[in-house]
């Protein structure tokens, strides 16, 4: 058994907890520690008050989620002024072993790790996910594409640039969607609506196709109304949000080949019961001469509380422990 700091770094955050391997799977993951990164000058000063908080020597390996690539020289963060150099990510923490990991990679690790009762059922038949490919799909600030792809000797998993393939309207409120978008973006990829800044663009078009003002509002402000359906026109671009996100799953599934899709993601977990009652599903299954095909194919909802670092501790145990 080998004991290690699991962390997973986002723009805003950086998350800790000690986690315990083995055997290439993950045996227990502790509390969590959440440190803000605007308050620690490197990565490695919070490291330090990691350390610090826990009051005893660290373990000697780390597992590293990060929001980005990890190839390079040099990792850089979108939203904070860190950056880690994988060549000295040993030295600098005092670690003999570590890994460096895509954070959606990490969420499609904790796909393969997670038990029955950290999904929820979405669409299709409710069984558990089978073998073979298992597309990942996850809603945040942007979109998270994965493919996670296992059988009864083991799993592999490959992160992807999934988000960024280009988005295809299929009515004309979504024709009005891309049109509003191509006056600011040259090509519209489907994260442009289907990730949380996204639906603000869909409550403007919605809003101007019924002649009614914009309501300038932040982002979370416009989510908390959608969510609380108390505006019907943030409720009706929530529901614009789930059709398109049921369409770009299906896709995604249909490309990778997949048995089952995982919808994962803190923005996906917070919308789960209008995930439900949306057109999620038949968007989903809608692929014309393979609508039968995808309505066979299970699709489940992510709900561990700590994806990121319990999928950056077991693509750990599975880089050294398997």
């Amino acid at each position: 058994m080998t004991e290690l700091v699991a962390v997973d770094i986002g723009g805003t955050h950086a998350r800790f907890a000690l986690a315990e391997v083995e055997a290439g799977r993950v045996l227990a993951l502790g509390p969590e520690t959440t440190l803000k990164t605007a308050e620690h000058a490197s990565f490695d000063t919070a490291w330090e008050a990691f350390g610090a908080q826990l009051g005893r020597p660290m373990p000697g390996a780390a597992a590293i989620a990060v929001a980005g690539p990890v190839q390079g020289e040099i990792i850089k963060f979108t939203n904070n002024p860190w950056i880690i150099r994988p060549a000295l990510v040993s030295e600098k923490l005092g670690v003999a072993a570590h890994v460096l990991v895509n954070d959606f990679a990490a969420v499609a690790h904790t796909v393969a790790q997670a038990g029955p009762e950290h999904f929820l059922h979405l669409a299709g038949p409710d069984e558990p996910l089978p073998e073979g490919i298992v597309s990942v799909v996850g809603p945040g600030t942007g979109l998270g594409v994965a493919q996670l792809w296992r059988d009864a000797a083991g799993y592999r998993v490959q992160a992807t640039e999934g988000g960024h393939i280009d988005y295809a309207p299929l009515d004309v409120i979504e024709d009005a969607i891309l049109a509003r978008l191509r006056r600011r973006y040259r090509r519209v990829s489907v994260e442009r609506v289907v990730a949380g800044p996204g639906l603000a663009d869909i409550h403007a078009t919605l809003a101007l196709i019924e002649g009614k003002a914009v309501r300038e509002m932040a982002d979370s402000d416009l989510w908390a109304l959608a969510m609380r359906g108390e505006d019907s026109l943030a409720a009706a671009a929530l529901d614009r949000f789930c059709l398109a996100l049921g369409s770009v799953a299906g896709d995604i599934a249909l490309v990778q080949g997949a048995s089952a899709t995982v919808i994962a993601g803190g923005l996906g977990y917070r919308i789960r019961e209008q995930l439900l009652c949306s057109g999620f599903a038949g968007r989903y299954r809608a692929k014309g001469r393979f609508e039968a095909m995808m309505g066979a194919l299970p699709v489940k909802l992510l709900i561990h509380p700590q994806p990121g670092l319990l999928g950056a501790a077991a693509a750990f145990a599975q880089a050294h422990l398997n």
